[in-house]
């Protein structure tokens, strides 16, 4: 990509800490970038211009005295369902919503590490489908093709670094809701062990099923923000223990057993996998078996998993809806699902998370036989803008089913997994495959990220609209 900004997260970091660059002059590009991508792509709900500037005076300040920190002066992005204290959070929702007062416990930590926050990306309603439309906003599109959608519900922070607008924003994942979008415009997104990345002040988001994570263009990137937003609260339900995952990127995997694994846990009848995506998955099925894996088909059983997704999405839902304006604004397809989650919301919710133990016994067994299970991580390459547009929540249910089978089991486990780009179609649409581990795996999947990177150099493609997109 033209221009002489450096693109990447770990890149920014070693220019401002070495003098070749100004948080500043950053800042200034990010926002830019920002305005001149506004009407086409539609990234962000909220800029912070000014306080992300005066921010960014202030750690020119703290780098000329000689302070280092993990991203001190590296403008960011966070997704819109994150509180930050002097903006409101509306969750892709409309209406007019109270402006917070503190951060959120991740964002305490990404300021504590230097970073700057220039704004808050667009989400769908409440985070619930794999596209960024709503009429909130309108449209988020994705800078691989403005006609498609970068996909949810962190669409807008995937299409913000895809761009090269941000160098790596932050999103959350609920049911793929960072690897959905990390597939479809060619970026790397890991969703950690739950609780690895706190979500204070919520005690839990979705009932457990959400967890925040890091989108980036390269491993080492996602992984040095993964780094710095990791912690949690002692008032949180999980609390696994600490570990860095940034050495891993230059850490040999050794050679691991892989599942390649095309079975999906429930997708409604007669959709099979695009064979664009099967071909795609496997041919990065070769390329981890040419460096030296032992790489076999097998599927993990996935029993009932879908019954525990269920209630505490629906539930989620339902919490989360407390916190709007004017619940008559909200999409139909909301209100429906409010009033699911209301029944949904006692004895089988309870008993949904009761079931948490025997399901990761159930698909855990696969990890008795192999190291890592490798999926793709969609069924279908990124749909056009709209496609889901004025259908039923039923039809809604069944088109995202559809199209994103493959990722929601792992956030009803809370294990580990991370989405690695897989190609690109002829027509320009960007692909992913998944990459699953067991409990507090996040250093192993990131070693296996890194040596398929250095192989493949995924981040050297930038989308072709981007030069355009940020002309003057």
């Amino acid at each position: 990509m033209a221009g002489s900004i450096p693109e990447g997260l770990v890149r920014q970091v070693r220019a401002l800490a070495d003098g070749a660059i100004s948080s500043r002059e950053l800042v200034e590009r990010a926002l830019d970038r920002i305005d001149a991508t506004q009407s086409t792509l539609n990234a962000f709900r909220r800029v912070r211009a000014v306080a992300a500037l005066d921010e960014a005076d202030a750690a020119d300040r703290r780098l000329a005295a000689g302070e280092r920190l993990a991203l001190l002066g590296v403008p960011i992005a966070v997704k819109d369902d994150t509180d930050v204290a002097g903006e409101p959070t509306a969750f892709g929702c409309a209406g007019d919503f109270a402006v917070q007062t503190a951060d959120a416990d991740v964002v305490r930590r990404l300021r504590a590490a230097g970073a700057i926050i220039v704004g808050k990306t667009n989400t769908c309603e409440l985070g619930q489908w794999p596209f960024t439309e709503g009429p909130a906003f309108g449209s988020t599109r994705n800078p691989w093709n403005l006609d498609h959608t970068p996909g949810g519900s962190s669409g807008g922070a995937a299409a913000a670094v895809a761009a090269g607008l941000v160098a790596a924003a932050l999103g959350s994942d609920g049911a793929g809701s960072v690897r959905i979008p990390a597939a479809w415009t060619h970026l790397v997104g890991i969703k950690p062990q739950r609780g690895r990345i706190s979500t204070w002040p919520q005690v839990e988001l979705f009932h457990g099923l959400t967890g925040h994570g890091p989108l980036a263009r390269s491993v080492a990137d996602a992984a040095l923000l993964l780094d710095a937003a990791s912690g949690n609260h002692p008032g949180e339900r999980d609390r696994p223990p600490a570990v860095a995952v940034l050495p891993a990127v230059h850490r040999d995997p050794g050679r691991l057993r892989i599942a390649l694994s095309w079975r999906t846990a429930f997708a409604p009848a007669g959709r099979p996998l695009d064979p664009l995506v099967r071909d795609a998955v496997t041919r990065l099925a070769k390329v981890l078996a040419g460096l030296g894996h032992d790489v076999v088909e097998a599927d993990p059983h996935y029993g009932l998993i879908g019954l525990s997704l269920v209630p505490r999405g629906q539930a989620g839902v339902r919490d989360w809806c407390a916190r709007v304006p004017d619940p008559g604004l909200l999409d139909p397809r909301t209100r429906r699902t409010v009033r699911h989650g209301r029944w949904l919301g006692g004895r089988l919710l309870r008993l949904a998370r009761a079931a948490e133990p025997l399901l990761r016994h159930q698909v855990g067994a696969i990890f008795r036989r192999f190291d890592v299970v490798l999926t793709p991580t969609t069924a279908t390459p990124p749909p056009r803008i709209g496609s889901m547009s004025g259908l039923s929540g039923r039809q809604t249910d069944r088109a995202m089913m559809a199209a994103c089978p493959y990722a929601w089991p792992w956030n009803v486990l809370g294990w580990p997994a991370l989405s690695v780009p897989a190609g690109i179609t002829a027509t320009g649409l960007p692909l992913g495959a998944q990459l699953l581990g067991p409990a507090n795996s996040e250093p192993l999947l990131i070693s296996l990220a890194a040596q398929l990177e250095a192989d493949l150099r995924w981040y050297e493609s930038w989308p072709p609209l981007t030069g355009p997109l940020l002309s003057p």
